[in-house]
This record gives C-alpha cells, sequence and structure tokens, in this order.
C-alpha cells in the first residue's frame, strides 16, 4: 500500500532501527533507558509493558513527537532527526488519543491528513480506506457526530492516508468494539501481506498471541526481552500434566520426588510442571513410577502457557530482581 517516500535500502531487510535510545524528561525522570530495536520490514511486532512502562514514550519519539535525550532512530533509512520528514511521511500513527478537527467531515479529514504529508490527492485510495474501516457512508458526516468507536475508525483512516511503510497502533482495541477490533485485524492483516511493517501496543495480549511474529517487553523504559513469540514461548513456556486421582492421596511419595509435582489440597489432583520445550519430559517414567506406587489415575488432562503467563513472569522476575 506504500509508495512514498522512497526508504534507503537495507540489507538485512531492517526498516526502523533503533540505538541507544535513551529519553530523560525535565526533573530527571528517565522514561527510556538504552533501547536497541531493529524492526523488520513486513512483520507485526507487538510492544508490551505494563502502565508506565514506557511503550508510548517509545513511540512518540520514533514519530518524532518528543527529541530523544540521545541514540539514534532511523525509519526507513531516514534518520527522525536529521531527515524528520522523510523519516515522518514514512510512519503512520493511530495514538490512544481520540483526538481530530471536531468541525470537519470524515472524507475531509482523512484527504487533509494525506496532504500534509506532501501526497497529491487519490480519491481512490481514501474511498478504499474508509471503506474497509466501514466509514462510507458516514463519510459527509462531522467527526463531531460520531461515536467513540467511529472515531476510533477515523484516527487509523488518517493514519493510512499517506500509505505509511511503518504503522504504530498504540492500544488501537481499548475501548472499541468487537466489529472494530475486527474489521481493524482484518485490515492490519491486509496491510501486511501488502508489505506494511505493523508495530501495536496492547494490553489485550491475546490479540499479540494471535497477531504478532515478534513480541517485545518492556519494563521501566528497558527492553527486556525481544523475541520470535513461537521461541519465546517455547523457551519461556511451562506445560503441566494434571492427573485426576479416584482416591486422595495423603502426600506425594518420597519415591517420586525426582519429578517436580505438586498435590491438591484435596488429594485428587497431582500435577506435574515441565519446560515446554524440554525434550525429555519424563512422562512415561513418571506414569510408570506412579503404577510402581499403586497410585492410579482416571483422567489426565495437559496445558501450556499462554502469552499472557510469559508476560506475567517477565515482569514479576524482573521485580524480584530489581
Amino acid at each position: 500500500m506504500s509508495s512514498l517516500p522512497a526508504s534507503a535500502p537495507s540489507p538485512d531487510g531492517t526498516i526502523l532501527a533503533i540505538r541507544g535510545l535513551h529519553k530523560t524528561y525535565p526533573g530527571g525522570f528517565q522514561a527510556l533507558k538504552n533501547v536497541n530495536l531493529d524492526i523488520r520490514r513486513g512483520e507485526i511486532f507487538a510492544l508490551l509493558g505494563p502502565n508506565g512502562a514506557g511503550k508510548t514514550t517509545l513511540i512518540g519519539t520514533v514519530c518524532g513527537l518528543t527529541l530523544p535525550t540521545s541514540g539514534t532512530i532511523h525509519a526507513a533509512g531516514f534518520d527522525i532527526v536529521h531527515d524528520y520528514r522523510q523519516a515522518r511521511a514514512a510512519i503512520g500513527l493511530v495514538p490512544q488519543e481520540l483526538h481530530t478537527d471536531a468541525f470537519e467531515t470524515v472524507w475531509a479529514t482523512v484527504s487533509f491528513s494525506r496532504g500534509l504529508f506532501g501526497q497529491a490527492p487519490k480519491p481512490a485510495l481514501i474511498e478504499k480506506i474508509l471503506k474497509d474501516l466501514s466509514l462510507w457512508d458516514k463519510k459527509d458526516n462531522k467527526i463531531m457526530t460520531l461515536s467513540g468507536g467511529m472515531k476510533r475508525r477515523v484516527l487509523i483512516a488518517k493514519a493510512l492516508s499517506h500509505e505509511p511503510q511503518i504503522l504504530f497502533l498504540d492500544e488501537p482495541s481499548a475501548g472499541v468494539d468487537v466489529e472494530l477490533r475486527h474489521d481493524m485485524w482484518r485490515l492490519v492483516r491486509e496491510l501486511r501481506e501488502a508489505g506494511t511493517t505493523i508495530i501495536l501496543t496492547t494490553h489485550y495480549i491475546e490479540e499479540a498471541e494471535d497477531m504478532a511474529d515478534r513480541i517485545g517487553v518492556i519494563r521501566k523504559g528497558e527492553l527486556i526481552v525481544v523475541e520470535d513469540k513461537t521461541t519465546l514461548m517455547r523457551q519461556l513456556g511451562r506445560k503441566e500434566l494434571a492427573l485426576s486421582l479416584p482416591q486422595p492421596l495423603a502426600a506425594v511419595p518420597d519415591a517420586l520426588s525426582r519429578w517436580p509435582l505438586t498435590l491438591a489440597p484435596d488429594g485428587l489432583t497431582l500435577t506435574y510442571t515441565f519446560d515446554a520445550h524440554q525434550e525429555d519430559t519424563g512422562i512415561a517414567e513418571l506414569l510408570a513410577a506412579l503404577g510402581a506406587q499403586g497410585i492410579a489415575f482416571k483422567d489426565l488432562r495437559s496445558s501450556e502457557s499462554s502469552l499472557e503467563d510469559i508476560f506475567v513472569s517477565l515482569v514479576h522476575e524482573q521485580k524480584a530482581g530489581a
């Protein structure tokens, strides 16, 4: 969907390169601490973190809304400070806040946003964007008459109007209805297929698990992990095997101590926890040992950590080590 501005080629496929980024606000608050990050062309990257972690500050700095204290940012090959116009023209931003010109029509607002980036009028593109976002029947309505969900759609349309190569979605699902969420994620997939790079922050971790190619976790202004989603879930995920017992067990026998087993308070569920990436899980040996101890089970079920579980464990580990 993107054609302008022409980007400087990157031999490794990187479209956004952040190096040694620090941001300190007046008063001494350090919002970003030595952030280093490469975003690949055409990927969906999810940035996760608790409130106040620095997600919005990082996005605002990349988008030129605030100047970095130190470090460099290159978007589509352009320095965000020294080549601001070219770098910013490569970026579309859908902010958290609902703010746009209340007295303009939807069509005028989205068209004007395209012109702000020096792009020639392209009515067919604006029409397609509005139709994709179910805004076409509202094109002549003033922004002030729209619902909150419709205003959110207008913000997305504005961000797409100049055909950005990089699209930031800052908490795009916050406070929106299910229909908009479905429309938005369908459009995101289409944009990615067309080569647009998507960077999103979200509190709906299941969305990141479903949509993202890579995950970054930020806490107190520091990136604590950046990893492919599947690798992250394989390396940091945990699996559980829960065995339902027909009779209560008073305690786990000493003969089973080599397995990390926990017994439910009622003695009717025995749970074995192991790493998701572990090749030799020991399950076969465990079941054989249970039989040797005369412990039968009537049912078993397995479960695996979700991305939310991994996120919570990462943040808690960092807190414990702080």
